[in-house]
């Protein structure tokens, strides 16, 4: 298993199969956020085993899953700051060793912007509690100079890992295709949008010193900010712009290796009519490969793809509809050799694992038609890249 790397707009995988030569790699992918809190205890890990087989056999080739868990709990990764349990590290190298047994390559995210399993609220409790001064806004986490030390341990701690059971450091595992900095990054306290900059670009920065093999992306749902007043109408609504994010200027930072976009229509666009969903999910996504064409030059990767199963009934005619609107135009795009790099849907789930489910979430052998179309898609990059190798790189 190769390292992944880029290639301008594109994704291209060094060295697959133990030769010295550059292949294109164009993903289908999904979410499973779950798997290293399944891989805790041995009797649940087979619930990880099947998702990473079941993701293999529809030709899926990247999952996007959580290496973070901090505060308090059986399932905590993180206790206390630099503190750890072992007991769910071992988890992550499970899920980790499984990925790479399924030729699953994993994009791992290492923090929560929301306060589910932590997040960045939990960080600057931890800070409180030590009797840092800080604001009353979650938002010191991407300014308090104590709580950016604390994410830095954090960081070092997981990259210099040695995973238990394959003697692979984390920083050397090409089964992990990347890092994300957060989950859907949003700073919106008064003039944040500089600061949420300035901390992604340090971020970045402090994990290229550490891994300079893995490509390191932000973890952005894509929102223009309010200074891209040309870019306002593709937005999903005027709140979108005030959230301290800018998907251009953010991405376009010099170790940020590929943009990352989310697309949520059911949740962004609550009332519309599936006509004005499907245009509006179309305008985006064409926006944003056009960005990664023409502004940043990187590739552009549709992270997170949801739609709900409980919309009135046609939930999952709904979902094939939008996602189709996506896959089309990766593919499209991929054909063209241009930005639009993959999507990864959110999220899929086995038998047993309600806990971690949501509106979202579905087994994906009981949505037939949508089991269908993601395994048609698969076969769609499959064949692109196979047609897109690049030529071997000189001995």
């Amino acid at each position: 298993m190769g390292f992944v790397s880029t290639n301008s707009t594109q994704f291209i995988i060094i060295g697959d199969g133990g030769g010295g030569g550059v292949s294109a790699f164009y993903v289908n992918g999904w979410n499973s956020y779950w798997l290293m809190m399944k891989s805790v205890w041995s009797p649940s890990r087979s619930k990880v085993s099947e998702m990473l087989k079941r993701g293999a056999q529809m030709g899926l080739t990247v999952c996007r899953t959580w290496a973070f868990s901090d505060g308090r709990g059986p399932d905590a990764l993180q206790v206390s700051p630099g503190l750890f349990n072992e007991r769910v590290f071992r988890g992550l190298d499970y899920v980790i060793v499984e990925a790479r047994r399924n030729h699953i390559r994993l994009i791992l995210s290492l923090v929560n912007n929301l306060a589910a399993f932590g997040g960045k609220n939990q960080y600057v409790k931890w800070a409180k509690e030590a009797g840092v001064n800080v604001s009353l806004s979650d938002d010191s986490f991407f300014s308090n100079p104590v709580i950016k030390d604390y994410y830095k341990a954090y960081i070092k701690a997981v990259l210099k890992r040695k995973n238990s059971l394959s003697g692979v450091r984390y920083s050397e595992e090409p089964a992990i295709f990347a890092w994300e900095l957060m989950n859907e990054p949003r700073c919106a306290s008064s003039s944040s949008a500089p600061v949420l900059q300035a901390w992604i670009a340090e971020m970045a920065a402090y994990i290229k010193s550490l891994d300079k093999r893995h490509l390191v992306t932000v973890g952005l749902e894509g929102f223009y900010g309010l200074n891209r007043t040309n870019k306002s109408e593709v937005n999903p609504g005027i709140w979108a712009a005030s959230l301290g994010t800018d998907f251009i200027l953010n991405s376009a930072i010099d170790n940020i290796d590929f943009a990352s976009v989310h697309a949520y229509p059911d949740s962004w666009i609550p009332h519309a009519d599936l006509e004005a969903k499907t245009n509006y999910l179309s305008n985006w996504v064409d926006s944003h490969i056009s960005d990664g064409d023409f502004a940043l030059r990187k590739p552009v990767l549709f992270t997170e793809v949801g739609s709900r199963w409980d919309v009135d009934g046609k939930g999952v005619h709904e979902r094939d509809v939008l996602l189709k609107i996506v896959y089309d135009k990766i593919y499209e795009s991929a054909k063209k050799r241009q930005a639009g790099a993959g999507a990864l849907i959110w999220q899929l789930v086995v038998e047993d694992v309600d806990r971690y489910s949501d509106q979202f979430s579905f087994i994906p052998q009981d949505s037939p038609s949508t089991y269908k179309l993601i395994k048609e898609q698969s076969r769609r990059l499959q064949r692109i890249s196979a047609g897109h190798n690049i030529a071997r790189k000189p001995e």
